[in-house]
């Protein structure tokens, strides 16, 4: 069960810079008064009432902070401590300054298919300790894959954000209409009962993205995307995969299966010839690979400006809000303070559950 703390987080922690700002809150730097440590403090707000839109359910925190509480792994960030007010709650995470696994490796001029496995293999590690403790992430994608210290001469991967992953218990039957389009697996688009396979997919995306700097099911919209993963709709383009290994490509091909049971899970990956060579002819192959670093620089930038743009949009549109929310009319400031709420929830990304009934009236 979730251990909250009544204690003022000031009292024991410094609060310095803000790191970033989210639908709910700010992730700010913190400094342990008693040690000098630093870490992340994450600070969000508690919707304030059943009618309130503005905020976060205390329900849904205490389901992210069991399942922290319940991974301990190198691969994975840390939960120190949980401390709540009136208002808000503060998780005190380990705090990774390294950037995210995609940009790192979008700075490197070449990088052989032995040097990704290196990265991945550490991904698989997390995900398998993940998933041996029933939980599953089901939010795998680059935004979400972190590197402790990018300086280090071998960096640590950590898997982070941990607002979407669900713990199953026995026997059952768990659905989710959640994720980001082109990450997730055919059976949430179908509403299907979900496993820990569905990060397996996950993984198989990000994998082919990381190869060829293209993605596999990437549409011209969200529906279109979709579209593809139901239809199982890729392929390897020669011009793409032209320096990618046979067993890279059996690897992801393993990996995006329709079927949940007949992907490989994150132990299956780790003993794959790709990711565990069987003989020096194999590491030798893996050797001489590499990925399309052109490709990938590519998709990274596009990913990266799109977020940025979202960002932009976002808190454009927030600051508009709230100079309405300022208006003196006594008689439209309820009306207006519902839209601000309202709004300020629409820009999170589009729940999967609205495009897929885009999706059903198109099709």
């Amino acid at each position: 069960m979730a251990v909250f703390k009544p204690e003022n987080v000031e009292d024991l922690y410094e609060i310095g810079d803000i790191l970033g700002s989210g639908h709910f809150g700010q992730v700010r730097e913190l400094r342990e008064r008693a040690s000098g440590i630093l870490w992340a403090g994450k600070f969000m707000k508690l919707r304030r009432g059943v009618a309130s839109r503005l905020g976060i359910e205390r329900k849904n925190v205490e389901r992210e902070v069991e399942i922290m509480q319940a991974l301990q792994h190198h691969n994975i960030m840390a939960l120190r401590d949980v401390f709540e007010s009136r208002a808000e709650v503060v998780l005190i995470i380990e705090l990774i300054r390294g950037g995210e696994l995609f940009d790192f490796i979008a700075e490197k001029e070449s990088l052989t298919e032995t040097d990704a496995i290196k990265f991945l293999e550490q991904i698989l590690h997390g995900v398998s300790y993940m998933h041996s403790k029933n939980i599953g992430h089901f939010d795998l994608k680059p935004e979400n894959i972190m590197l402790s210290d990018k300086r280090a001469a071998s960096p640590d991967i950590k898997i982070i954000d941990f607002g979407m992953a669900h713990h199953f218990n026995q026997g059952e039957e768990y659905r989710s209409m959640g994720g980001t389009p082109q990450y997730i697996a055919p059976e949430i688009i179908n509403h299907q009962p979900l496993s820990t396979a569905a990060d397996m997919w996950s993984i198989g995306v990000i994998t082919y993205i990381l190869l060829s700097g293209l993605s596999p099911f990437q549409g011209d919209t969200d529906e279109e995307t979709l579209k593809n993963i139901v239809g199982m709709n890729y392929e390897f383009d020669e011009r793409h995969f032209s320096q990618t290994s046979v067993m890279a490509k059996d690897f992801i091909q393993k990996l995006l299966v329709r079927e949940q049971s007949e992907r490989m899970t994150a132990e299956d990956c780790l003993i794959h010839p790709w990711i565990k060579p069987l003989n020096r002819s194999q590491a030798a192959k893996r050797n001489r690979s590499s990925i399309n670093m052109k490709n990938f620089k590519k998709f990274n930038a596009k990913r990266k400006w799109k977020m940025s743009y979202n960002m932009v949009w976002a808190c454009n549109r927030l600051t508009k809000l709230q100079l309405l929310c300022k208006t003196p009319d006594l008689g439209k400031q309820e009306l207006v303070r519902q839209n601000c709420e309202s709004d300020q929830e629409d820009t999170e990304t589009k729940p999967t559950s609205l495009i897929r009934r885009r999706l059903s009236s198109s099709s």
